[in-house]
């Protein structure tokens, strides 16, 4: 039905008056207007008024087609398909639809539709697909749609449906897909459903479905490929003659209350998809896992989830043997306990390895430098020791490295470096030591976290640290680094949390912080930094975390900005700091103290001027007494009275000048003269 299936895209024109031609080119290539919706797409009227057009407010411009399905739709008696699928069709699904009563295919996934399910589609019994899915569509399903006895297709999923699934579904013997999941429909599901022998598809996922299923329930459904009833509220133990379905290719019972063992899956070796987290699955003893040694013979195997359960037991060896189409494997928050088996780098495609949470313990296997293709490497919080085998530098497309909480010791490799796309690395609490690698420190792709805190790592923060400029956190806090905090770390502009404290860091804070106006929290206590509080930190307006304790700072701490509250800012144990808003309860600043920074300043600045010169001083009489010294002289003018005309005495002296007179006496006068012959100086009685 060309008419309905309007495209959503409105028409590429550039002014007012081409939309209208536009609109009239795409009336004139409709062959089967039956319902003649464009009849009135003329000029006798604005074309923002013709029906099924919506235009802008402001510049009346076509935005698109605005499309609801017409209530005389159910005129057209021998429409066997409606398929609307993809647009952007909102109001009702029309009720006299059902009077189209050779319908075979309703499509109309992918809307905007709202209301309710009309009762009377149930009378449409030659319908063979029913699709409403991703629409907003509520209330129950109507229980007349268990008469559509030649339905195979039933998609529900993704509507705000409430209500219970009818008793009457049962009934539905040709049945082969059906999926009402992301809805809120609760109540049970009916035993006769798990009998529709054709069915291939069944999908009530994320639902509020209750219950209590039996292990010797029997679901007879040999065509079965896909079969989900995960993040519902379904409880008991899972059924056994589920795993008889051998077509079954996804089976996800996650985020449930299943408990007790889980059934042998040796007869599913078309097995793709395995979801059985979130359950109380496993007794958390040894024994709960030998399940998954009966996926051995499996190559399908793709997707392995276990997670949040209670199984027990040894990390099976057996994992090693696995098919290689293995790309994701999570077993994390359970209690499993053993080494993580060498064989691991055997799943060469395994893309997330997730462990996270269990009591694993002795090495990281060497061999898991051969997962090339690792993207997630997730395995905090176990007891894993010894050191970060350097193989895991071949990692280089992981993105997430997350081993805190563990027994880890020696050095971080400084292979990491080679881990390019690496977004969060956090190597926190484990007993690490030396140095931080600067190849760890230059890896610009760090955005997420960077933390290594609670280690005993020693050095400075190197001066790589600047390619930090994306990182959003950056934590080396509890280590024993020391050194001056490096000028460039106000590269990392990103920062919005930076955690530094319970280290040896000394010296100020550096200047450029001032460009990480980002912060949310700055914590630098329980160092030996010195030196004033900078102005820069009262203007960073998103800071609501700041923590200066336990250092050598002194001066006046402000009282704007994040110093205006004590609960989020902490200056303890800093003797030389003063005033600051009452509730710190840091003693008045007098002007003798408030003033003493600047006064020290001047201080300093006077002795070294007054260094300076007497130095200079010094040098000037040294090089003046020398400079004396080797003036030119004669043995005449120092042994004997020289005798010389009177016009050279007369010209040597000025003529006699009193400028040029020494002294006087009762002898005469003495005058100085200079001789123009060779500058001798002479005195002249």
């Amino acid at each position: 039905l060309n008419l309905l299936s309007l495209a959503t895209a409105s028409p590429v024109v550039r002014r007012n008056d081409t939309d209208q031609q536009a609109l009239l080119q795409f009336k004139a290539k409709i062959t089967g207007d039956q319902l003649k919706i464009m009849e009135s797409w003329n000029s006798s009227i604005h074309f923002c008024q013709w029906p099924g057009v919506r235009c802008g407010r402001k510049r009346r411009r076509v935005t698109n087609f605005y499309n609801q399905i017409p209530q005389e739709i159910g005129g057209l008696r021998r429409l066997e398909a409606l398929d609307l699928t993809d647009n952007s069709i909102s109001g009702e699904i029309p009720s006299n639809l059902s009077a189209c009563s050779k319908l075979i295919i309703v499509d109309m996934t992918n809307n905007q539709l709202t209301g309710e399910i009309p009762s009377l589609l149930g009378l449409l019994s030659n319908l063979k697909v029913l699709g409403f899915f991703h629409n907003r569509l509520i209330g129950s399903i109507p229980p007349s749609l268990g008469n559509l006895s030649s339905l195979v297709k039933l998609g529900l999923q993704n509507n705000a449906l409430s209500g219970t699934i009818p008793e009457a579904f049962g009934q539905l013997r040709n049945l082969s897909r059906f999926s009402i999941s992301g809805n809120a429909i609760s109540g049970i599901v009916p035993v006769a459903m798990f009998n529709l022998s054709n069915i291939r598809d069944f999908d009530i996922g994320v639902n509020k479905i209750q219950g209590t299923l039996r292990s010797d329930l029997e679901i007879n459904m040999p065509h079965l490929e896909y079969f989900s009833v995960g993040e519902n509220q379904i409880s008991g133990q899972i059924p056994i003659s589920i795993f008889n379905a051998t077509y079954l290719n996804v089976l996800e019972l996650n985020g449930n209350r299943f408990n007790g063992n889980v059934p042998s899956l040796e007869k599913l070796d078309k097995l793709s998809n395995l979801e059985l987290s979130q359950n109380y699955l496993g007794h958390g003893r040894e024994g709960d896992l030998h399940f998954l040694c009966s996926l051995v013979n499996n190559t399908s195997l793709e997707f392995l989830f276990i997670s949040d359960n209670n199984f027990g037991g040894e990390f099976p060896e057996c994992i090693s043997n696995f098919s290689k189409t293995l790309s994701q494997l999570g077993i994390y928050n359970n209690k499993i306990s053993g080494r993580i088996p060498e064989g691991i780098g055997n799943l060469i495609n395994l893309e997330l390895l997730v462990v996270f949470k269990n009591q694993l313990s002795g090495p990281i296997p060497f061999n898991i430098g051969r997962l090339q293709k690792l993207k997630l490497f997730l395995a905090y919080m176990n007891i894993l020791s010894r050191t970060i085998p350097h193989s895991i530098g071949n990692l280089t497309e992981l993105i997430k490295l997350d081993l805190n909480f563990n027994n880890l010791q020696g050095s971080i490799p400084s292979g990491l470096g080679n881990c390019k796309n690496l977004l969060l690395m956090d190597l926190s609490s484990n007993n690490l030591s030396g140095p931080i690698p600067p190849e760890v420190l230059g890896l610009p792709s760090l955005s997420i976290v960077l933390n290594l805190s609670s280690n005993y790592l020693t050095g400075k923060l190197s001066v790589e640290v600047e390619t930090l400029k994306s990182l959003g956190e950056l934590d080396v806090s509890q280590n024993r680094l020391s050194g001056l905090l490096p000028e460039n770390l106000g590269s990392c502009v990103s920062l919005e949390k930076l955690f530094l404290e319970g280290n040896f860091f000394e010296g100020p804070i550096p200047s450029s912080l001032s460009s990480l106006r980002g912060l949310e929290a700055l914590d630098l206590s329980d160092n030996n930094l010195s030196g004033g509080i900078p102005k820069f930190l009262v203007l960073f307006g998103a800071l609501k975390y700041l923590n200066l304790s336990f250092n050598n700072f002194e001066g006046v701490v402000p009282s704007e900005g994040v110093f205006k509250n004590a609960s989020t800012t902490f200056v303890e144990g800093n003797s030389k700091l003063c005033g600051g808003i009452p509730e710190l309860h840091l003693s008045r600043c007098n002007s003798k103290t408030s003033e003493n920074t600047s006064l020290k300043l001047k201080i300093t600045i006077i002795v070294v001027i007054l260094g300076v010169t007497l130095v200079f001083s010094i040098f000037l009489i040294i090089w003046f007494r020398k400079k004396t010294e080797q003036k030119p002289t004669t043995t005449h003018v120092e042994n004997s009275l020289l005798q010389l005309p009177y016009q050279s005495i007369l010209r040597a002296t000025n003529g006699f000048s009193p400028q040029n007179l020494v002294g006087s006496g009762s002898f005469g006068s003495v005058y100085k003269g200079i001789l123009e012959a060779n500058g001798a100086v002479i005195a002249v009685k």
